[in-house]
């Protein structure tokens, strides 16, 4: 009985080494995960707090809004608004029903919130988003067409609840404007090429803000959300269809929430959320099925960025799906600000119309540094072009040489890739710096490399096609 015991107890004993050992082992790699970069996570999600509203509500039916395609409700929202903002704020209320609107202009305190089956679809009539307002159009400031819905320098606005922003665009109102023929556009209508133009010389030129007006007559698509130079800004639950242009666009604001979002436009440049120059952003889980880049941070187009300097930094990315769309999460083009620190994880994104799954464009038009760049736990079905593309040549080429480096790919799992799973397109003198991908799988693709100028580059555990591979052997 005693050598039963002791057998039984060494058995024992054993057993809780093991058992020690793998908790030890789970332990240490869970605190290797928390390591290093991702360390800063949870520090910058602190920084990020939702808005907080006073328990009163403002109906927009009590204040002369009335449903349907008859009645423009542009007052009446207003003075919603406006009585809300002087109350000490609180919910302006969109009820059940379907309202037409102009230019919504959010004042600060004051949550937008769409009750269920609420529908706020906006004009077609340009005149309906005069007079014109401070915006940035493609990273480029300007008088233009009010954004659909907008704020200039307010705190602790909201839009919320499940119902409906209707941009009302299409084939014939809108997106015709780009001057793509697959986008309606015909001989003899108005597009935005000339007024683009117009603006890029303005902006070389350093041209007063107040010189800069367009709207009327230029054609220049108006953003569907726009806050500007606000602060505590939360974005949830609301579904966002028919944009006119880019859907979300944060600009040089502080505290951003993007949380529950569906976003499916397949217009011209409908690009999902584009915070520009703004720090402490939080997007999480949301719906991406747009015609352009699903999540796009910019920090301004040459001048328009260099000149403020102001990057676009601590943004956090996780917990979102992406369908359609240029590219899953893109840093750039209009990235002359910079941008850093920026992490997205828990990631799932599939379509054959989906071309990259991270993208860096820049040029040496716009310079800029992006640095600080970390994915992990993304999951792909499919995508067309390059799971991980980094582009210094997108567009026009120039004097300002941009900098990218420290970018960190982990657990990046693709079914079926592309033509290709990793693009460079970098200056000798200038490449890319620190690229790193960890524990990734990509399987499907028909060459593994097409790059140039990079350095310092590491591959660990990385498997294509089958095959482990090593960034040197494959790049002589």
């Amino acid at each position: 009985m005693k050598l039963i015991s002791r057998y039984y107890l060494l058995g024992f004993v054993v057993t809780l080494l093991v058992f020690s050992c793998s908790q030890k082992k789970e332990a240490d790699v869970a605190v290797l995960r928390e390591s290093g970069p991702w360390a800063q996570l949870d520090s910058i999600r602190a920084l990020i707090k939702a808005p907080e509203f006073p328990d009163r509500e403002f109906v927009i039916t009590e204040y002369g809004a009335e449903e349907g395609d008859d009645f423009l409700n542009t007052e009446a929202i207003a003075a919603a608004i406006k009585a809300c903002h002087k109350a000490g704020g609180g919910r302006v209320v969109i009820p059940k029903g379907e309202f037409l609107t102009g230019a919504v202009h959010l004042l600060s305190n004051v949550n937008l919130h769409l009750a269920d089956g609420a529908t706020l679809k906006f004009s077609r009539n340009a005149k309906d988003y005069l007079p014109v307002v401070r915006s940035r159009w493609e990273g480029m400031e300007l008088m233009n067409y009010s954004p659909f819905i907008y704020a200039y320098q307010q705190e602790n606005i909201a839009i919320t609840g499940n119902g409906i922003l209707d941009g009302n665009a299409d084939m014939e109102n809108w997106w015709p404007w780009c001057g793509a023929k697959h986008y309606g556009w015909k001989e003899g209508m108005g597009r935005q090429n000339p007024a683009r133009k117009l603006l890029h010389e303005m902006v070389h030129e350093e041209v007063p803000l107040e010189e800069r007006v367009f709207g009327e007559g230029h054609f220049l698509r108006p953003q569907f959300v726009q806050p500007f130079e606000c602060k505590n800004v939360l974005i949830q639950d609301v579904k966002l269809i028919n944009s006119p242009m880019w859907n979300l666009h944060p600009v040089l604001c502080e505290n951003v929430i993007v949380q529950r979002v569906k976003i499916e436009t397949l217009g011209p440049n409908n690009d999902g959320c584009d915070p520009e120059a703004c720090k402490n952003v939080w997007i999480t889980e949301c719906y991406f099925d747009t015609g352009d880049d699903c999540i796009a941070i910019k920090s301004g187009r040459n001048e328009d960025g260099r000149n403020p300097g102001i990057p676009s930094e601590n943004i956090i990315i996780e917990d979102c799906e992406m369908k359609e769309g240029h590219g899953g999460v893109v840093i750039g083009s209009e990235i002359s600000g910079g941008a850093r620190n920026v992490f997205a994880q828990n990631l799932v994104m599939d379509s054959p119309n989906l071309d990259r799954v991270l993208r860096i464009k820049t040029s040496s038009k716009r310079g800029g540094t992006v640095e600080n760049v970390y994915m992990r736990d993304v999951v792909v079905g499919t995508y067309r072009e390059a799971a991980v593309r980094f582009n210094m040549f997108y567009e026009e080429e120039g004097d300002h040489i941009p900098t990218i480096r420290n970018v960190i790919v982990e657990n990046l799992q693709v079914k079926n890739g592309g033509k290709y799973a990793v693009m460079a397109n970098a200056y000798e003198s200038s490449p890319v710096t620190n690229f790193q991908m960890i524990n990734c799988r990509i399987d499907s693709v028909d060459e593994v490399f097409n790059v140039n100028h990079m350095k310092d580059v590491k591959f660990e555990n990385v498997v294509i096609n089958g095959e482990e591979v090593k960034y040197e052997e494959k790049v002589k």
